[in-house]
């Protein structure tokens, strides 16, 4: 008997080292690659509108993916998925130290999102399947504290290798990680999970809903002119065919009833989708403001923007209570004390981290054992699509403010403007987050 004990704690800690080392992976690499976007411009020679779209290619095909791989995952087997999402995340990442243009990166991240939406699709999952009710929060906690822990060293190790060693020399070094998370894999996870197996992949609801996301993302990024209007129009129409569709069929990619009939599962991820909107441009803002106008390097940029990331760690439902501290950041200027900024940061990192595990774990919680790809990914995709949200509005706001020019002192008060008003709308979002967060604890009347 103790003998089976220990055999089962040694596989569910292995499932845990595996899930979590893999949550490292991507948001170490999106928070160093903010950083070294001002190297990236100068050595590609990107615009600002090219250094947008570094960042969100990846977010655009993760979101487009994470649900339908989620799906997918429930019914082939969700280890299948995760192995071949590191495999594809290792080979992108390898690729892309080798790049000579802006086009060539956006490509290769493109794919980086799409295997990136292999691992988060089901790595949430894995772990709701192997851990209890009663070890499952703890579990989920260390997990989303290991994508904190990414999102933290990420500017401080990036800062550190772009200064001496350059840009590329940041997806190198991701590389070894890579190949020892495959052998963990191996070695260590023999069972799979398929508790939807025999059902049938909804291909057609998985199409229409990538579409609606593409069109979404694009048209914002181009607002207010009118292919931009004329994509969120196309956007709206194909989101309101994909209810129908999906409300119709048998196997959909994602129950439209979780969100009818449950109200946790709801509002959870109404409150994660949010506050994930009212976050994610934050390091794109900041790191272009330290670097360009505050004139750091990028190693003393990212001492800076490691404090937000540090204080969600350490504090990982009260969605919004300090996010109300965004409004703070309309204030600042070329003029800004760094220390003012490291503190504005600490205070948006204690309340984001006091949010997302008790969020997560609320959603995984609310769904049948067959739904739980599509929880993860609803998880994953809620995150995805808050930083698609996020990135389309820093992008519009730079549209309108820079145009396609590059960032130069010229561009500066441009710069400067677009910064504030990003700030203004990402406040009145968390606003709204908050409210999201407490209607999933009301009763129903």
């Amino acid at each position: 008997m103790n003998i089976e004990l220990s055999g089962e704690t040694s596989f569910k800690n292995s499932v845990l080292l595996v899930s979590t080392f893999a949550a490292f992976l991507t948001p170490f690499l999106t928070s160093a690659v903010n950083l070294a976007l001002p190297s990236i411009g100068k050595d590609l020679h990107a615009n600002a509108i090219n250094m947008g779209w570094v960042i969100s290619s990846f977010i655009l095909t993760s979101a487009i993916f994470l649900l339908p791989f989620g799906r997918l995952g429930d019914i082939i087997g969700r280890k299948k998925i995760f192995r071949l999402g590191i495999i594809l995340f290792t080979l992108s990442t390898f690729l892309i130290v080798f790049v000579n243009s802006i086009f060539s990166l956006i490509i290769l991240r493109i794919f980086q999102g799409f295997s990136s939406a292999m691992i988060f699709g089901t790595s949430m999952a894995i772990l709701t399947s192997v851990f209890q009710p009663g070890e499952r929060g703890k579990a989920i906690g260390i997990n989303i504290t290991a994508t904190y822990l990414g999102l933290s060293l990420g500017p401080v190790i990036g800062g550190l290798l772009t200064h001496y060693f350059g840009w590329r020399s940041i997806f190198a070094f991701l590389v070894p990680f890579g190949i020892f998370s495959l052998i963990l894999i191996q070695r260590k996870i023999k069972t799979e999970w398929a508790e939807a197996v025999g059902e049938k992949f909804d291909w057609r609801g998985s199409v229409i809903y990538g579409i609606a996301l593409a069109s979404f993302m694009f048209g914002f990024s181009r607002l207010p002119s009118l292919p931009g209007w004329i994509c969120i129009a196309i956007a709206v129409v194909t989101a309101v065919v994909f209810l129908f569709f999906e409300n119709k069929i048998s196997n959909p990619v994602f129950d439209i009833r979780l969100i009818l009939r449950n109200r946790i599962f709801a509002f959870s991820g109404i409150a994660a989708l949010i506050n994930y909107s009212a976050t994610s441009a934050i390091g794109f803002f900041i790191s272009l403001y330290l670097q360009y106008l505050k004139g750091l390097d990028a190693r003393t940029a990212g001492l800076i923007m490691i404090s937000q990331p540090v204080a969600m760690t350490l504090l990982s439902p009260l969605a919004g209570k300090l996010s109300a501290g965004l409004i703070l950041f309309c204030f600042i200027n070329q003029a800004t004390p760094d220390y003012v900024i490291v503190l504005l940061l600490l205070l948006m990192g204690i309340g984001f981290g006091l949010f997302s595990s008790p969020n997560s774990n609320a959603i995984m919680s609310s769904v049948e054992k067959r739904h739980l790809g599509v929880a993860s990914g609803v998880v994953g995709t809620m995150r995805m699509v808050g930083q698609m949200m996020s990135m389309g509005i820093a992008m519009m706001l730079l549209s309108l403010y820079i145009g396609k020019q590059s960032i130069n002192p010229a561009t500066y008060p441009g710069l400067i403007s677009a910064m504030r008003t990003g700030f203004i709308i990402f406040s009145i979002l968390s606003v709204f987050g908050i409210f999201a967060s407490l209607a999933r604890h009301e009763k129903l009347s």
